[in-house]
């Protein structure tokens, strides 16, 4: 609610109305405190939740009624053209691939995307977890979908892909890195896509977006989220060892907000890949982070993101047709 209520006049002025779906007594009871977002907002009651500790497959089979469900089902009956959840994470990617089904139908489930603070603005990543084993085609599937989610979100014309991996020369990474790699360059795809990038490059923002797989991407979060706690809970130790870094500090604050709220990744992740808009929030999210997650889903409800994405698997589709017609290619061994 607070995060509805933050952005009130934005959404006002971008001709969006909300469904929420809760517990009505106590959602009106919040409205009390935020009065300017309730006319934005229509409330559909239940009292049923899927809990933080339930397991997907249990969400699945108990959780029909339960906000999180009527969300997304919302979304598939065309009440709503996206939601937006704190809740759990597996759960939502559960029901959501129940009840909208994937763009791709071999795709194992919805990539998991995140926007990385660079010096230029965001890099867009993915998958970050969602899809541990990742062949060449769900990579190039990948570079689709973060590209037209990196226009919709980010504002870019024509964002610029890479390919996350071990070295930037073409023989370098595993066979399924270096396919999608051809793919990618030989597919005729409309996509501006750079090549191979590595680690370094995730947050200097040498390409816009960067594809790889959960496993990898997983690995490459969780580390930089790591080396951010790490500077910043060092930088709040020396500035707070003496005295005169404490008076140093109490001038500098603002600039040091400025710098927390640029190496903290904003709220709002897109599961990209199914047939629908559903956007995961942090569960201990402030209002700013969840007004952030509501503007990532009104900014792709309101772009050509899902038409984008469909045109340039068809042309995938169309390519890998051709190829296997005319048989097939062969992958240059690893150097």
């Amino acid at each position: 609610m607070p995060g509805i209520a933050l952005g009130a006049e934005q959404w006002r002025a971008r001709n969006v109305r909300f469904l929420l779906h809760g517990d009505k007594a106590r959602i009106e009871a919040e409205f009390a405190q935020h009065p300017a977002a309730r006319d934005l907002c229509e409330i559909r009651h239940t009292d049923q939740v899927i809990s933080g500790d339930e397991k997907p497959a249990q969400a699945m089979r108990r959780g029909k009624g339960s906000s999180l469900w009527n969300a997304v089902e919302a979304v598939r009956d065309g009440q709503a053209q996206a939601a937006v959840s704190s809740g759990n994470t597996g759960a939502l990617m559960a029901v959501s691939k129940l009840l909208l089904r994937m763009i791709v139908p071999d795709l194992e489930r919805p990539a998991i995307v995140v926007s990385w603070p660079n010096p230029r603005g965001y890099t867009t990543i993915l998958d970050m977890g969602a899809n541990i084993d990742c062949d060449a085609e769900r990579l190039v599937d990948f570079a689709i979908m973060g590209e037209a989610f990196h226009r919709a979100v980010h504002g870019a014309a024509r964002p610029s892909v890479g390919l996350l991996n071990v070295g930037t020369e073409d023989q370098k990474g595993k066979e399924d890195v270096r396919e999608a790699h051809r793919l990618l360059s030989e597919g005729g795809l409309n996509l501006d896509y750079r090549g191979f990038v590595e680690g370094s490059d995730i947050s200097k923002g040498t390409v816009d977006v960067i594809v790889t797989d959960g496993f990898t991407g997983n690995v490459a979060l969780k580390t930089a989220e790591g080396v951010a706690r790490f500077i910043s809970a060092e930088l709040r130790a020396a500035l707070t060892s003496s005295l005169i870094t404490k008076i140093g500090a109490f001038i500098a604050q603002g600039a040091l907000r400025k710098l927390r709220d640029r190496i903290d990744p904003p709220d709002g992740g897109p599961l990209l890949g199914l047939n629908g808009i559903v956007v995961k929030s942090h569960g201990g999210t402030d209002p700013k982070g969840f007004a952030n997650a509501i503007r990532v889903a009104v900014d792709l409800a309101q772009s050509e993101f899902a038409s984008e994405i469909r045109r340039n698997l068809e042309q995938l589709t169309a390519a890998l047709n051709v190829e296997a017609s005319t048989g097939g290619a062969s992958a240059e061994p690893n150097g």
